[in-house]
């Protein structure tokens, strides 16, 4: 008989993980107490988020460290200073988006990269020779867990021993939990307060566990991977692998590199690779630097063709989908079922890492056409959940802006091509779907203190 995969080393096991993932070579909580539980956590309480512990990082370091983030990214980065970030963008020559992730400046010479690898790495080790300037993947090394919601200050203040109120948002400086030195960054993806905890990964279960323990009495859950990624959906904020595919494998070089393809949620995957521009972040452009694919997303500046929405999906037309379930044989066949892969449209990877990176392979997940009210094929839909908190089932809609406006009617085409399809209406709801005072707005000089 083989053996279980070993559980992910970076966080304890307490024997209250309801539900196991397999996430690479190591199986990580899917799901604590249960996920209806756990999203409630970042509106009325915190979370203490393990899913990205061993989240793929990498160093530049020298006196070209930042020429070479500028020329690769669509970023600035010459305003950045020590104890700052920006959400780095890497495009290909058509603007695409490669890969996207957090870019810390950690020192004069030195920047820490989060989510941009291996696309990074890859991009540096072609340009050996070009730069003044050193790589280093950290990856397995450094550890990063997410502490967010309304009670997420105190806990970490409980936590730390010291007053962090001094950290604004997208700053991270230095701290200490449990005797280990830590990065203590203020971001989260969930909408509100939130911060992430940075360190060694030799020092990740000693933190994971004082921060849990400084979390008791105030409303701490911990949250697996099955909510974690629903809070993407309702924040607004588009995530690589639920949202969207990278192109990484129109890029023979990089495909190469990677020596793999993992599977993907099509045959054709080329309608929803995005720019910029398709997931509302083109204000992360600036113009006055070479940068790669930045002929492209100029022409692309002209016209874009799609922006980000949230789409609000019909109830009558959910039940329906959910009705065919249970209407005997006599009816036929069935809808694709709305609770396929539980509460999002997520599926599970297959686990397997690539032999160069120790990544996991590209996740599967499902992704649906939208039309216009007159039958026009107008863009996709992607990250469908269950929205608790409001009671509706909504995803992201990537569509052409000429059918963006808030209250526009279109149809999301339920159901894999050669099945029984069912056209659900939606309607194009508020973007962010999430309502309260966001992080970047929070004084948190009026958070209570522990």
């Amino acid at each position: 008989m083989a053996e279980l995969p070993p559980f992910v080393p970076a966080i304890t096991y307490d024997g209250d993980v309801s539900e196991f993932r397999k996430f690479g070579p190591h199986l990580a909580p899917n799901e604590f107490e249960g996920w209806r539980q756990e999203v409630r956590s970042w509106k009325d309480g915190a979370y203490l988020g393990s899913t990205l512990c061993l989240s793929p990082v990498y160093r530049i370091t020298g006196p070209d460290a930042r020429r070479f983030l500028s020329e690769h990214c669509v970023n600035d980065f010459a305003s950045l200073k020590v104890g700052g970030s920006r959400h780095g963008l890497m495009c290909d020559g058509q603007g695409r988006i490669m890969m996207d992730g957090t870019v810390l400046r950690t020192g004069e010479q030195e920047y820490t990269a989060i989510w941009l690898s291996p696309y990074i790495q890859y991009a540096f080790e072609s340009s050996a020779g070009r730069y003044d300037a050193a790589g280093e993947d950290l990856t397995g090394r450094e550890f990063l867990f997410q502490v967010a919601g309304p009670r997420s200050l105190p806990i970490l203040e409980r936590a730390t021993g010291e007053d962090l109120r001094d950290i604004g948002f997208t700053r991270h400086r230095p701290a200490s939990i449990a005797g280990a030195q830590v990065r203590v960054y203020r971001l989260g993806m969930a909408g509100g307060l939130a911060y992430e905890v940075h360190g060694q990964v030799t020092d990740a279960r000693a933190v994971y566990r004082a921060i849990w323990e400084a979390g008791q009495g105030w409303g701490l859950r911990k949250l697996g991977m099955r909510a974690y990624l629903m809070n993407h959906t309702e924040d607004g904020f588009p995530q690589a692998y639920m949202h969207y595919p990278y192109p990484w494998f129109e890029d023979h070089g990089f495909a190469a590199w990677l020596n793999q393809r993992g599977p993907g949620v099509s045959q054709d995957l080329a309608r929803r690779y995005v720019t910029p521009f398709d997931v509302g972040w083109e204000n992360r452009i600036h113009w006055d630097h070479s940068f790669a694919g930045k002929e492209a997303l100029a022409k692309i500046a002209a016209s874009p063709p799609r922006t980000v929405v949230t789409l609000e999906w019909n109830a009558d037309d959910i039940a329906d989908v959910y009705r065919s379930q249970f209407a005997g044989l006599d009816a036929g066949e069935p809808h694709m079922p709305l609770n396929l892969a539980g509460p999002s449209d997520v599926l599970p990877d297959a686990g397997i890492p690539d032999p160069v990176t120790g990544l996991p392979r590209t996740k599967d997940y499902h992704a649906d056409l939208v039309l216009s009210s007159s039958g026009e094929e107008i863009g996709f839909s992607a990250g469908r959940i269950e929205s608790v908190t409001y009671q509706r089932m909504i995803s992201l809609g990537f569509i052409a802006r000429s059918h963006a406006a808030l209250g526009t009617e279109v149809t999301v085409v339920w159901g894999n091509p050669g099945t029984r399809q069912k056209r659900i209406r939606a309607t194009v709801a508020r973007f962010p779907y999430l309502l309260g005072e966001r992080n970047d707005a929070i004084d948190v000089r009026s958070v209570p203190r522990g």
